[in-house]
């Protein structure tokens, strides 16, 4: 299947079960203060069966086209740890996960699962948007003496500030689908008013920039 036809699957389907969500008329509040006109929870897409299995045979395509080397599939703590361990399942590859922080108890592991210097890793991420916790996660695998070849996730915004993050780190990510195409096809389906398109890419290029929220 082609990516593109993938991104649009995928993105139909984050809309159908509301996984992703835009309300551009009455905005959401970020932790940081910052309003946002979408509201994006990909943990949905684990109770959801048909969409479960088009995110992860998607994931797992992805993996084999662009990262035909991988031995080993890491996780993000937490939202990445379902996708990993069902994607290395499809492809019969072990997996772990990488935790936000050492434990403070037993062998106060950071690393979940047997990692050997030297594997080749593919990180697996459920939303890019700053990327700072997964090139966080890169960082420690590498410190254990990984390959990180890249990442794999769902759905990135495309944030300037993510892409920066991504570049300085050099590693590669290849989502599945992208806030330009959810916009897109959002307004194709009625979700929301096509005149909308452009508030939401304004939103997107420039979080602080409130201006978008005027009509």
């Amino acid at each position: 299947m082609s990516t593109d036809n993938i991104s649009r699957i995928v993105a139909k389907d984050l809309l159908a079960i509301k996984a992703v969500f835009f309300r551009p008329d009455e905005p959401f509040t970020w932790a940081s203060g910052i309003k946002s006109p979408v509201y994006c929870d990909n943990r949905l897409t684990l109770t959801s069966p048909a969409v479960r299995n088009d995110v992860e045979n998607a994931l797992a395509e992805t993996i084999k086209r662009e990262y035909p080397h991988a031995e080993v599939l890491m996780g993000t703590s937490t939202a990445g740890i379902a996708h990993a361990a069902i994607t290395a399942h499809i492809l019969d590859m072990p997996m772990g996960y990488v935790r936000s922080g050492a434990k403070d108890h037993g062998r106060g592991n950071q690393i979940e699962g047997r990692l050997e210097p030297g594997q080749k890793v593919v990180v697996v991420e459920d939303l890019i948007s700053t990327a700072g916790s997964a090139v966080e996660v890169v960082n420690v695998l590498r410190e254990a003496g990984a390959e990180v070849l890249g990442i794999v996730s769902i759905f990135t915004y495309g944030m300037k500030k993510g892409l920066e993050r991504l570049a300085e780190a050099k590693v590669k990510n290849v989502s599945l689908t992208n806030f330009d195409m959810i916009a897109e096809i959002a307004a194709q389906e009625n979700y929301i008013k096509p005149e909308d398109v452009k508030r939401l890419i304004a939103f997107r290029n420039n979080p602080s920039d409130e201006s978008w929220i005027k009509k």
